[in-house]
């Protein structure tokens, strides 16, 4: 997976200005390798964890789950209970993680890529 570069809004100007380029870098490097860690345990089960974009002033991070968690049924709490819970543990600076799923996968391709690891059961 590429590096993400900071993704900016010209209304975010103003906070902006308060890092200087080296607490992005920082902060960007933090965030890429923190992704390339949580990575493996989804890759285990035949998914992908993607980092579409990220705006370090702000604190908001977007990721994407791909591969088999398109069709998996506990992709939301993958998202909620691990990757926004990582990243708002050990990254202060996120204040929002918005996560998806990667809907262009046909749902019968994407099963097969399962290894159907852990299913919980209720």
């Amino acid at each position: 997976m590429d590096a993400v570069t900071e993704s900016g809004a010209a209304g975010v100007a103003a906070e902006a200005g308060d890092l200087s380029n080296e607490e992005r870098g920082e902060r960007l490097s933090a965030l890429n390798g923190l992704i390339e860690l949580m990575r493996p345990a989804v890759q285990a089960d035949g998914g992908d964890l993607a980092l579409i974009s990220a705006d370090v002033a702000t604190g908001v991070v977007e990721v994407q789950l791909q591969g088999a968690c398109s069709s998996c049924a506990v992709s939301s709490s993958t998202l909620q209970g691990g990757v926004d819970r990582i990243l708002r543990d050990r990254l202060p600076w996120v204040t929002e993680v918005i996560g998806g799923v990667d809907e262009s996968v046909d749902p019968f391709e994407s099963e097969s890529m399962g290894r159907g690891g852990y299913v919980p059961s209720f």
